[in-house]
């Protein structure tokens, strides 16, 4: 028995759990106040997709002739897709790497219409290794079965999201509550009993609901109802991003029939405020920002006087009671960097609450959530990267920052390497000049494989309107110092912003070209702008060239629909960006005209077909910043003093052996500038928490020679620099 129970529903990720419910488990275990959590999602996925689940979908009566070819061809072979599922989940689980060699025999796997995109795709395969060719070819055997359920049993099914129309600026609550007010849906059943398993095992006081799309909506709700209906006694709450971003001027008092209370923002005070509230019956406890019913008015309490914790306060994820071994890994297209989504298990952790940046205006940066920036001490970021390996097991971790700032990266990175942990990272950034090469080398050798960050629409004169503080030159530079160090990068792509011509689309389209093709980026996805309420073009819309289409909000308030005053329809390019991008992810065709993505006329491009080649060609390697902090990543030295014997010179030298983990460097300095090479390199060790400026070398250096710059500068050094033994930061 527990005082809470948390519950993400039906669905979010398959290959690991939305981290909101873990988060709030370790906050309550701060405050003694005990908590159970679960992943319906997860627990609904492995139910229905399992020798029992299928055999269900496959007895439900299906008039087959009104049906597509694909679904007679999938129901003709239910007998082998009943037969496999039990093995394929196990082997995406990783507990059968052994059944890689018979999926990819091709002989294995039942085939449909998902399996028909191999042809185009087999290039890509001699790039994938046997484990993530097969898991590629799991994810098409699961996308069959889903497009049956989709076309005969459940047209709101989706692995990562469940009715989400009904949730996407839902103004009214009519549609939804008219969808609830009918019976259960055939995924309804399997989470409902699911839920009545854990209500009767944990007997909570108080339910909570996190939804952070509008795809886990319905199911909240559904699952709301039937605890309300047979257990009645049970309070029920919601959180998360959903009710954060879109409810937060509900009025339907509706809504209550199935909540008794939905919080704002961050959740932590909220929720120990209602567990408080449980032993007070007259109803006049403390509440912070929540909304609840009273005397069938829906009102909004913010009455309580205490301020929300500091991030340093909320203790560290606990993911007790989710069944981590359980989730499922898929690669849905063959790209090492845009997997990275769905294939692996990650513990997701924060750097800093909010976004540092904070302009960008088609963010919701007049919400909390990205409002209030509190970064966290890379020592207690890596005190918890130290619990959660303990605590799970798993030495991935995702960083779900709305962007990581630089420097607090850099003190992680350093205070990784100081601990000697060995750990994998990637986060969201964006893409500002502090990622100098130095920078982004130190991340990886701390562990960090990836990041992302938005490029948006790669035009100067809009990334300005966006008031993204970057340019076009300046995200080519950064990426190719991600790319460089070995460092994957995924860019967010935008089109259709306000005032957004036709030339400029393509003429956006023509800068990831070359980026792609210069190897500079491995990854993107175009997304097409949404007007939101509480972004800056949301909330004057008139500074940006948009007419809103208002309506009355009584339920959710998030996406606005509008015209643009240009006139143009944007919808007409999403296929061909995105084909295009597909096809630039696998490092192909990239000669062809920018025409031959798009059935209708483009004008051409006006960028120059070198631009970002140019934008990469200036070197600053030669500039002394003497601020900067300076790095030594090396204690395997070994110093050998040699004379050389020339007819212009004669006398000694230090050759200087540099054993790094994949070379050796060699390199020849004068003796004396080697041993102090040598004593700045021992006083200075990684393991030291305090590093030198180069300001303080330069005076170090200068107390015995002369022209510091000459030396730091010299062939030697450089060779150092390039190796990584020292690093400016």
């Amino acid at each position: 028995m527990k005082d809470l129970l948390l519950i993400t529903p039906p669905f979010t990720q398959l290959n690991t759990p939305y981290p909101a419910t873990a988060y709030i488990k370790g906050f309550l275990n701060t405050k003694n106040i005990s908590g159970y959590q679960v992943d319906l999602g997860i627990d609904v996925i492995l139910e229905l997709f399992s020798k029992d689940g299928i055999q269900k979908v496959f007895s439900k009566k299906t008039d087959l002739k009104d049906t597509s070819e694909n679904s007679q061809r999938i129901y003709a072979l239910r007998e082998e897709y009943i037969k496999t599922i039990d093995q394929v989940i196990l082997f995406l689980q990783d507990k059968t790497p052994t059944l890689a060699r018979q999926i990819c025999s091709m002989n294995f796997l039942p085939e449909a219409s998902r399996f028909n995109q191999l042809d185009d795709m087999e290039f890509a395969f001699g790039n994938m290794g046997l484990q993530d060719k097969a898991k590629h070819l799991a994810t098409l055997y699961l996308e069959d079965i889903s497009d049956y359920i989709v076309e005969n049993i459940d047209a709101d099914f989706g692995f990562s999201r469940y009715a989400e129309r009904l949730g996407k600026s839902a103004n009214s609550f009519d549609e939804l509550y008219s969808k609830l007010s009918g019976g259960s849906t055939f995924i309804d059943e399997f989470t409902l009993k699911i839920l009545r398993e854990k209500i009767e095992t944990v007997q909570p006081k108080l339910v909570c609901f996190s939804i952070p799309f509008p795809g886990n909506l319905y199911s909240a709700f559904k699952c709301a109802q039937w605890i309300k209906k047979n257990h009645p006694h049970i309070k029920i709450a919601m959180g998360g991003g959903f009710p954060n971003t879109e409810l937060r001027e509900i009025k339907d008092q509706r809504v209550f029939e199935f909540f008794d209370f939905i919080t704002l923002d961050d959740g932590e005070l909220p929720i120990e405020l209602l567990h408080q509230n449980l032993e007070i019956s007259n109803g006049e406890g403390e509440f912070k920002r929540t909304f609840l019913l009273e005397n069938q008015e829906v009102v909004y309490k913010n009455n309580s006087k205490r301020h929300d914790y500091k991030q340093a306060d909320i203790g560290t994820p606990d993911y007790t009671d989710l069944r981590l071994d359980q989730y499922i890994s898929v690669i849905e297209i063959a790209n090492p960097m845009h997997s990275l989504w769905s294939d692996g298990r990650w513990n997701k952790l924060t750097m800093a609450h909010g976004c540092y940046w904070g302009k960008c205006t088609f963010c919701d940066i007049s919400l909390d959530y990205i409002k209030i920036y509190e970064p966290i001490s890379a020592k207690i970021l890596v005190d918890r990267i130290e619990e959660l390996i303990r605590t799970t097991g798993e030495t991935g971790f995702h960083f779900v920052d709305e962007a990581a700032p630089p420097a607090l990266m850099r003190e992680v990175a350093l205070e990784i390497l100081r601990r000697n942990l060995v750990v994998t990272w990637w986060t969201n950034i964006r893409f500002e000049k502090s990622f100098t090469r130095d920078l982004c080398y130190l991340l990886k050798l701390s562990g960090c494989v990836a990041v992302s960050g938005g490029l948006e629409v790669a035009s100067d004169r809009l990334l300005k309107l966006i008031d993204k503080g970057v340019s076009v030159e300046q995200v080519a530079n950064v990426t190719r110092n991600f790319t460089e160090a070995g460092v994957m990068v995924h860019a967010y792509l935008m089109y259709g912003y306000p005032t957004q011509t036709v030339q400029e689309t393509v003429d956006s389209l023509e800068m990831i070209r070359q980026m792609f093709e210069m190897g500079i980026l491995q990854s993107g996805f175009w997304h097409q702008f949404a007007m939101t309420a509480h972004s800056p073009v949301g909330m004057k819309p008139e500074d940006f060239g948009v007419i809103p289409v208002k309506q009355e909000i009584l339920f959710a308030n998030n996406d606005i629909d509008f015209q643009d005053t240009t006139g143009i329809d944007h919808n007409k390019f999403s296929f061909g960006l995105k084909k295009s991008l597909f096809n630039f992810m696998h490092g192909v065709n990239f000669e062809l005209p920018l025409q031959e993505w798009f059935d209708f006329k483009i004008p051409r491009t006006t960028i120059h077909p070198d631009y970002i080649h140019d934008c990469l060609l200036e070197d600053g390697q030669f500039q002394l910043k003497l601020n900067s902090k300076v790095v030594f990543l090396t204690k395997n030295v070994i110093a050998e003093n040699r004379i050389k014997n020339k007819k212009k010179y004669s006398g000694t030298y230090t050759v200087l052996t540099f054993h790094l983990k994949t070379n050796i460097v060699k390199v020849e300095l004068e003796q004396e500038k080697a041993e102090w090479l040598i004593n700045i390199l021992d006083e200075n060790s990684i393991e030291n928490s305090k590093k030198p400026t180069i300001q303080q070398l330069k005076s170090q250096f200068e107390e015995s020679f002369e022209d510091f710059e000459l030396f730091w500068f010299s062939k030697p050094m450089q060779q150092l620099k390039e190796n990584g033994v020292i690093l400016s930061l």
